[in-house]
């Protein structure tokens, strides 16, 4: 007798055979994709300004711009896109036998410039069209619906002659059209802009990228101005040198960024220490919060200055956005998700809600533009002129940058103000930690008589006491 196989086992014979994932991949990907979460909630319905560089499309990188910027639009974020086209019109300009000229950082357009300029506009929006227009299965656009739409928003005047220098047909932004680009974005478009502005008459005027990202991004009070730049970003140490010795500074408050701009000669080319940085500035003394400068040379560099705690590039704000303070309601969500990763491998004891909800003025954090990225708590013991620290948790994106030192060090503090003598901790992985920095193991006996109460015996915690000054 012959068994003849049934629909079931062929199906499954000739179904393919798809390899499981690897513990690797779901062991980066999947606390990646957590740690990411937070500024895809922080950052839905705020307002970028993109000003890219003519350069990087020159270089090859507008397909994966287009496609980070499409997937940043699809995460609820309304994006401004500013093109620059300083390489394409030089290129045209030598094809037609004529030099560049700049003057004052600024291009100086005449009658051949300016039909340059008008051409290169004219390819460059084309191709950055046909950029937000892919959709192929499988690649970052499949199933995207990206509308890119152009228009004249900008009204612009004449630079004129500036120390004997006529600058003909370049021109300064006059005014942004905010209500058009605001309806475009309300209705999930994206609004791409050429550096070009017109005056009431017509007149065509061309324009500097960085100034019309930064003039759109005031003119909006975006949330965020991006300069998709050649430089990869602001070395505050000797500005001049980019050995890998000098790092970039990923974050520079406003008044840093100012004294340097007064330290450096006044920037002519783009390439300039500075050049970026003055628009920057600029932004943010008339309202943008934050200015970004990130080399468009490192595949998804927005992405990972939007998504990644400290970015790769250089951001200036108009304030530390680094706060460490003491707790509030909004912050309960924060401070779980922050200390689940600890309370499940055993680190912490396990808090509810509920714990932290009731609990929460006792509660010290560190938040960085909107993520909180470090905690502790106080309870104290007025009885014995004690008080315990509890759940200091310092998230592995930020250890070892001194964040829970400034925490302990706002818990004493807290402590102190409360006519304090002591604080304790309870510790079964840290303690070297603690006692490197001036606590001493005791026995459990120690313990206030309400907390040895509450002490878990089976734990085992030691007990560590640091006496305050």
């Amino acid at each position: 007798m012959v068994l003849l196989p049934t629909f079931a086992t062929l199906a499954l014979e000739q179904a393919p055979h798809y390899p499981p994932m690897t513990s690797v991949f779901n062991f980066t990907f999947v606390p990646w994709f957590r740690s990411v979460a937070p500024y895809i909630h922080k950052f839905r319905n705020q307002t970028f300004v993109v000003g890219m560089a003519g350069e990087a499309i020159a270089a090859g990188k507008l397909a994966h711009i287009a496609q980070d910027l499409a997937m940043i639009q699809a995460m609820g974020v309304k994006i401004v896109l500013v093109h620059g086209f300083r390489p394409q019109v030089n290129e045209q300009l030598q094809a037609k036998g004529h030099v560049p000229k700049y003057s004052h950082g600024i291009r100086i357009t005449d009658e051949v410039a300016l039909d340059c300029a008008q051409e290169a506009a004219g390819q460059l929006r084309y191709e950055i069209e046909a950029a937000f227009s892919q959709g192929l299965p499988n690649t970052p656009m499949a199933d995207s619906t990206v509308r890119v739409i152009s228009g004249n928003f900008l009204t612009a005047r004449p630079v004129g002659i500036v120390d004997g220098v006529d600058f003909q047909h370049s021109g300064v932004v006059r005014k942004v059209d905010t209500a058009g680009i605001s309806k475009l974005l309300d209705m999930g478009a994206m609004p791409l802009l050429s550096p070009f502005g017109f005056s009431p008459t017509g007149e065509a005027f061309n324009l500097a990228m960085e100034e019309v990202a930064t003039s759109v991004a005031v003119a909006l009070q975006a949330d965020k101005l991006i300069f998709l730049t050649e430089v990869p970003g602001i070395r505050t140490r000797a500005l001049e040198s980019e050995s890998d010795d000098n790092p970039i500074d990923t974050e520079l408050p406003l008044a840093a960024a100012e004294e340097l701009l007064a330290e450096i000669p006044p920037a002519k080319l783009p390439t300039d220490a500075g050049f970026y940085l003055q628009h920057c500035v600029k932004a943010c003394k008339e309202g943008v919060e934050r200015s970004h400068i990130i080399p468009f040379a490192v595949d998804g560099a927005i992405l990972l200055e939007v998504y990644v705690h400290d970015g790769i590039g250089t951001m200036v704000v108009d304030e530390k956005l680094e706060e460490l303070r003491e707790a509030g309601e909004d912050d309960v969500g924060g401070i779980l998700q922050l200390i689940a990763p600890f309370e499940e491998d055993g680190t912490l004891v396990k808090r509810s809600r509920t714990e932290i909800e009731r609990d929460i003025g006792n509660y010290t954090v560190i938040e960085h533009d909107g993520v909180i990225f470090a905690c502790a708590a106080l309870y104290p013991y007025p009885e014995a002129r004690t008080a315990e620290m509890a759940a200091l948790t310092v998230s592995p994106d930020v250890q070892g940058q001194g964040d829970g030192e400034r925490v302990l060090k706002r818990i004493e503090q807290r402590a102190r103000a409360a006519g304090l003598e002591s604080i304790f901790v309870l510790s079964t992985r840290t303690s070297h930690w603690f006692i490197k920095r001036g606590f001493v193991q005791v026995d459990a006996d120690w313990l206030p008589e309400a907390r040895k109460r509450k002490y878990n015996w089976d734990r085992k915690s030691l007990v560590l006491v640091k006496k305050l000054a």
